[in-house]
Formats: structure tokens, sequence, C-alpha cells
């Protein structure tokens, strides 16, 4: 497992308020945009958004439930969807829940198709430096049905520290998550992901 295919495990800074976007063919209009905010001294924000042109509640689905997961975002999934539950998930279709190369989200907080609060624990293959600073690395996932057949999600990567380190994840981590965020896009929109894991 590579840390590319990590989902919500970003942040770092460049410029007070960068803009980093997915590109995408034809000069087509882009699909996510990626902003870091930098303001805060000591810690940046990551925040990615996009607009999925299907309904909240599959968008909803898509986040917590195993079938969502396994569909868009990972090759293996466990899901116990209820506040201090877990999403346990594995790329490695031949790996198992609960080995080396096992991630473990923990879902602190929900509000009903409105916002996920997720904190991660990290697997062996992270960085030291990130392991030390687990227990203040969230995700908080925000949804907003825009129509009945349009939904907009944000997600907001906190507890990250403004250091040369997480800023030399910066392009790696960015270019994950928006790979990431194509695939639930692709899978929703189309019915199957970009990328199969």
């Amino acid at each position: 497992m590579t840390m590319k295919n990590l989902l919500f495990q970003i942040m770092i800074l460049s410029l007070p308020w960068t803009v980093l976007a997915q590109q995408t063919p034809n000069d087509s209009p882009k699909r996510i945009i990626s902003v870091i905010d930098s303001s805060e001294t000591d810690n940046v924000v990551l925040q990615q958004s996009f607009v999925i042109n299907v309904s909240l509640d599959s968008v909803w689905n898509a986040y917590t439930t195993k079938k969502g997961w396994e569909s868009w975002a990972t090759a293996i999934a466990e899901v116990d969807f209820k506040i201090n539950g877990r999403i346990r998930t594995n790329y490695n279709k031949d790996g198992s829940i609960g080995d080396d190369e096992t991630i473990t989200l923990h879902l602190k907080n929900y509000i009903p198709k409105r916002m996920l609060a997720l904190q991660a624990e990290l697997s062996k293959n992270f960085p030291k430096f990130m392991k030390e600073d687990e227990k203040n690395l969230f995700n908080i996932v925000l949804f907003e049905a825009l129509t009945p057949s349009k939904t907009q999600v944000i997600s907001y990567g906190i507890g990250y520290k403004n250091n040369e380190k997480y800023r030399s994840l910066l392009k790696f981590f960015i270019t994950g998550n928006e790979q990431s965020y194509l695939n639930l896009i692709s899978y929703l929109e189309t019915g199957k992901p970009s990328v199969n894991y």
C-alpha cells in the first residue's frame, strides 16, 4: 500500500490561501477544488470541495456503507456506522481487515446527511511525525443538497502542522485525495469508478 491511496490524510502549506485544482481534459470545468489555509500560525487546513450530479442520499450512502466504500474508495471495507464507530479499509484486495495495511477512521460524530467527523488512526506505513500527531488529525466532511439531483461535498482536513515536513507532502496528498474524489464522482454519476482498486 502506498500513501497515495489514503483518503482524507492531508495538509500542509504553501502560501496563505493557495489554490490547487484538479485539471480535467479539454479545458473542462475543474471538478475538485483544493484550498490550503495557512492563516493559522501553527496549523494548516486543507479544504477540498466538489459537486456531484446525484442526490444527497446517494452521496451519503457512498460515505457510510460497506458497499459504498468498496465501490469508490478501497478494495475492502468494514463499516460500523455509529457515533464512536469506525470505518476500516484496506487497499490491498488480497489483504484483510486487521492486517498491517488496514487504515482506521474513527467516526467521532455525525449529523445525518449533513456532516461526518472522522479521526485517523494511522497505519505503520505513515511517517513517524504523522503518527505522533494522529490524535489531532481530523477530517470533517459536510454535505449539502443543492438540488434534488446535485450535492456539494466539502472536506476539511484539520490538525496538520505548519512545518516543512508536512509541506513536503502537499502535492502527494492532494493528488491522492483528488483521485479518490474523482473515483467517487465517476462511480456515482456513471456507475463505475475512474480507477479500480
